[in-house]
């Protein structure tokens, strides 16, 4: 065997440097970010109304959240409800202390929103957590409802309640109306889904698009079972819904080119779901712990067994995806994003 020389030992002192230096680097980055939540308040956002199903997740993350963030700190829900959760996203995006003390959870349709009105923000540049669950949008009447199924929401006028641009609710119901030729009347300013939902039930609207199956099932089971209180016309996702084989599918009724374009930027939402988001900028070690508590979230047995009592879907989706999904949106040709744009204008 032939000694170690000089120089080879001097290339092994100074790797074994360079580890050591790392191992140093990250033991202070990980103190940093625990000293920095060690004994402070983490604002979860929530930009829906109490009692619907983005307000149910967000409440249900921040159970769980601060026990799986270096310095275990308590995670306080905030409902900030108004334009459809845009108010929210705003403010996370434009207000929010930069710290990594402020996430947020809002519409799943304000990852493109910015593609199709005034949005002012880049939604490229959220910082993202990750998303509970994947997810499959509904069209849904009232039992008293003028229209039992899609077909004959295609030529019997309904009115179907919504929240404002951007919203679940406003961005389904105006696809199947500009792009569908659904005979929908939206009234606007229902501050969440579950507001549209006692409206729906007092008869004042007919029904709702952009209601997740999860929220659906989790929240107004009533409406499922025993004497039906509503009708599922339609579903949206980017794939369907196994426990509604008989209710049609967006993709299957979209036949046309155009439809199917639009149809596919609109899909991109719903892959995102249940998306959580903190500012831009926030600090390197602050975002990655973040994201890494956000993961090992909904990994928790507690975390799941809890979704499971309140019979909320968890099918969590990485950051990374929710990164890709969007630079996907952003990457679209311009013609398709301009028809989209103007399928969604009132």
């Amino acid at each position: 065997m032939r000694p170690i020389g000089r120089v080879s030992m001097f290339a092994i002192s100074v790797i074994a440097a360079a580890l050591a230096a790392a191992v140093a680097t990250q033991a202070a980055r990980s103190a940093g970010v625990e000293d920095f939540y060690k004994g402070k308040t983490v604002s979860l956002l929530i930009g829906y109304s109490v009692g619907g199903g983005y307000d149910a997740y967000g409440r249900l993350l921040a159970r769980h959240f601060g026990k799986h963030l270096p310095g275990n700190p308590n995670v306080v829900p905030q409902n900030m409800s108004g334009a459809g959760s845009l108010k929210a996203a705003n403010y996370l995006y434009s207000v929010a202390a930069k710290d990594g003390s402020v996430i947020g959870t809002f519409s799943r349709s304000q990852g493109i929103a910015p593609l199709l009105d005034k949005a002012e923000f880049d939604s490229t540049k959220f910082s993202w957590l990750g998303s509970v669950t994947d997810e499959v949008s509904l069209c849904v009447a009232g039992r008293e409802a003028p229209v039992k199924t899609f077909s004959d929401l295609l030529v019997t006028p309904a009115t179907f309640g919504g929240e404002g641009a951007g919203s679940d609710p406003n961005i389904f119901a105006l696809l199947y109306r500009n792009v569908f030729g659904a005979k929908i009347k939206m009234v606007n300013g229902y501050p969440g889904t579950n507001e549209i939902q006692l409206a729906t039930e007092r008869g004042e609207v007919d029904g709702l698009c952009g209601l997740s199956w999860s929220t659906l099932k989790g929240r107004y089971p009533h409406w499922l079972t025993g004497n039906k209180k509503a009708n599922i016309l339609v579903q949206a996702g980017i794939k369907t819904q196994p426990e509604l084989p008989d209710v049609p599918s967006a993709s299957e009724l979209a036949k046309q080119v155009d439809q199917r374009q639009i149809l596919k930027l609109m899909l991109i939402g719903q892959a995102m779901a249940r998306p959580f988001a903190a500012p831009p900028g926030i600090p390197a070690d602050r975002k990655a712990a973040l994201i890494a508590a956000f993961e090992r979230t909904t990994k928790d047995p507690d975390f799941l067994a809890e979704a499971e009592r309140l019979n909320l879907e968890v099918n969590p989706v990485h950051a990374d995806k929710l990164d890709a999904l969007l630079a996907g949106a952003y990457a679209m040709p311009k013609d398709v994003i301009a028809k989209a744009a103007k399928a969604m204008s009132d």
